[in-house]
């Protein structure tokens, strides 16, 4: 309660309800008390060590509420202005006394102090710096979610005020701050100031609201997703052309009994020791993404083809680009029939690339790449690649798997010579099969020799020798061949089709970025809407930096967000020479390169009002 004479009566207002769940003890409510009171007026330090943890964590928490909710001081502009006299408390009670009560509205306290200068007297020693809130990552999250136009999308789908406020907390915290939705109610309470630029209190939110608004999520998106495709074809001009198609996984922490989709199967983060689910994704040509949907850990790729495409309303013509893997004979059938061309990776393995044929052509970064165009039998067009850094990579892979199976080898063969080595024929060609099993990419070149005793029953020698295979990946080290039906587009055309639809990347920030791995959720539901947060989070990701791309800023998302992070709120106290205490509250001023992308984004280097109080 605040108590101010008014005239010749004395009025009690209400600062602050804590409402019916407060939970800390009843015997430390004098002391928390006094000390909002004192952090309110600047009359102690924020941490007092004579006070328990919980008790210094509430006045903080309060002190900061009560602050905020006092009507600002209005600024006269350069004017130097006489502060009018102050209305004095009472000296019986203090400023803050608590009330454990139903929740009911909240008012600020009235200040009738009239205009203040800007310039005042202030003790300098007691200034403090308080309740710093990062805002930097969640100003330029609001502005790409502005821009795609959420709030109104998910008012209209029938959520409420603080439903959406829970919904935008899940997305910019994954964002932000990648992790569980117990770490983004943590974050959204303790460290980050998104209430303040949503003006939402999260302090009162509790965990359950952020599940409840994945859910949503959830429950919505499909029509998400068909609004915020369709705001990003309009801001960028798509021509819906191409989708690129492909499929990756995550795992799960423990054993997910309870979820259905929790399937073991081959992880493509070498995690298949974990139950898996399986994330299938449609994207356009520039990254966005058009329809996302989840299968079991151990779904086979080519059978998700026809339930992901179906409905996708493509241009006519449009294109298809996707690995070999999904590219199985029925499936570019039945894309033949819907009318979709396609690039896809061949699985050919007699590779005809002649580099005396090929055309080059530059890469992005200036990387010279050959091609050589070939037609097969059926009118497809295969078009050979080859690229330096693929051949090192190729060549050092198999140099080490040669190595390795020769050293196998030499071993299998020492053996032979020892007192207690097997010579038995079945045994040494079992232990041959499984070495070629393990280095299957090297042992097709190599002729391997087993020489017998006379009885052809005991093994006396084990001899090889290593002949590159004609056409083989080793004997073309750099080169993969696209097969597709877009006859009449030339090679280079062809290779940047292909190349600028690489899904590779949006996995990897969905996975290192935005928190798509590991999942911890032991309900279907709440599996899946783990997992489409991370989505929702990568389509503003993505918003933004394809904008700042428009002005040559190619920096990965991790880039962006460490110099995003270094913006604050924070107030600064200080005490006038008349006991009053001043409370200003703004953002920090951005560094030089935090305030380049504030420019070229067109946001305001300075997010959240600026908040001045006298007390």
């Amino acid at each position: 309660m605040h108590s101010a004479r008014v005239g010749n009566a004395i009025k009690q207002t209400t600062l602050l309800n804590l409402g019916a769940h407060f939970d800390l003890p009843q015997a430390h409510w004098p002391a928390l008390a006094q000390h909002i009171d004192e952090l309110v007026n600047g009359q102690r330090s924020m941490l007092d060590t004579t006070l328990p943890e919980q008790v210094q964590a509430f006045a903080q928490r309060f002190a900061a509420q009560i602050i905020a909710r006092t009507p600002a001081v209005p600024s006269p502009g350069s004017v130097a202005v006489a502060p009018s006299a102050p209305v004095a408390p009472t000296s019986t009670q203090p400023l803050a006394r608590l009330r454990n009560t139903p929740s009911s509205p909240t008012h600020g306290a009235p200040s009738k102090v009239g205009e203040q200068a800007r310039y005042q007297e202030v003790d300098l020693d007691s200034l403090e710096l308080v309740d710093p809130r990062s805002v930097g990552v969640e100003h330029a999250a609001l502005s790409a979610m502005r821009q795609c136009g959420l709030h109104d999308k998910l008012s209209e789908l029938g959520l409420n005020r603080p439903q959406i406020a829970a919904a935008v907390g899940n997305i910019v915290a994954r964002m932000a701050q990648p992790g569980s939705e117990l770490a983004t109610h943590a974050w959204l309470k303790d460290t980050s100031g998104l209430g303040e630029l949503i003006d939402f209190d999260f302090d009162k939110m509790d965990l359950s609201r952020l599940y409840r608004a994945s859910d949503a999520l959830y429950k919505h998106r499909d029509a998400l997703q068909e609004h915020l495709f369709g705001k990003a074809c309009s801001m960028f001009d798509l021509g819906q052309t191409i989708t690129l198609y492909d499929l990756s996984n995550t795992y799960f922490e423990g054993v997910a009994a309870g979820v259905s989709k929790a399937k073991r199967g081959h992880s493509k983060e070498c995690r298949s020791d974990c139950p898996l689910v399986t994330l299938a994704m449609a994207l356009d040509a520039s990254g966005f993404v058009r329809r996302v949907q989840f299968f079991p850990g151990n779904a086979s790729e080519p059978t998700t083809l026809k339930d992901m495409l179906t409905g996708l309303h493509a241009a006519p013509g449009a294109t298809v680009v996707m690995d070999a893997g999904i590219a199985t004979q029925a499936n570019l059938d039945w894309l033949r029939e819907q009318g979709y061309h396609y690039v896809v990776v061949s699985k050919l393995r007699e590779r005809q690339f002649d580099p005396s044929l090929a055309i080059e052509v530059q890469s992005a970064g200036n990387v010279t790449i050959k091609l050589q165009r070939v037609l097969d039998a059926q009118g497809h067009v295969l078009l050979y690649c080859h690229s330096p850094a693929r051949e090192e990579k190729d060549r050092a892979i198999d140099t080490a798997k040669a190595s390795g199976l020769e050293a196998a080898l030499t071993r299998l063969h020492a053996s032979l010579n020892k007192p207690r080595g097997t010579h038995d024929l079945a045994v040494i060609m079992q232990r041959l099969g499984r070495l070629k099993q393990r280095y299957a990419r090297a042992a097709q070149h190599f002729d391997i020799t087993v020489a017998t005793d006379p009885g052809g029953q005991r093994v006396t020698a084990i001899t090889w020798v290593k002949r590159i295979k004609p056409g083989s990946a080793a004997a073309h080290p750099g080169v993969y061949c696209l097969r597709t039906t877009l006859a009449d587009q030339d090679n280079a055309t062809l290779w940047r089709t292909y190349i600028i639809t690489e899904l590779e990347s949006v996995f990897r920030s969905l996975k290192t970025d935005l928190g798509l791995r590991p999942v911890f959720h032991q309900i279907d539901r709440r599996v899946e809407g783990h997992l489409f947060i991370s989505v929702l989070a990568y389509h503003f990701v993505h918003t933004l930096r394809l904008q700042l791309k428009g002005h040559a800023v190619h920096d990965s998302w991790s880039t962006l967000r460490q110099t995003l992070a270094t913006q604050h709120r924070v107030t600064v106290t200080m005490q006038r020479r008349d006991g009053r205490t001043v409370h200003v509250r703004k953002a920090t001023r951005p560094k030089p390169r935090h305030q380049t992308l504030l420019t070229l984004l067109k946001l305001d280097p300075h997010p959240g009002r600026t908040h001045r109080v006298l007390v």
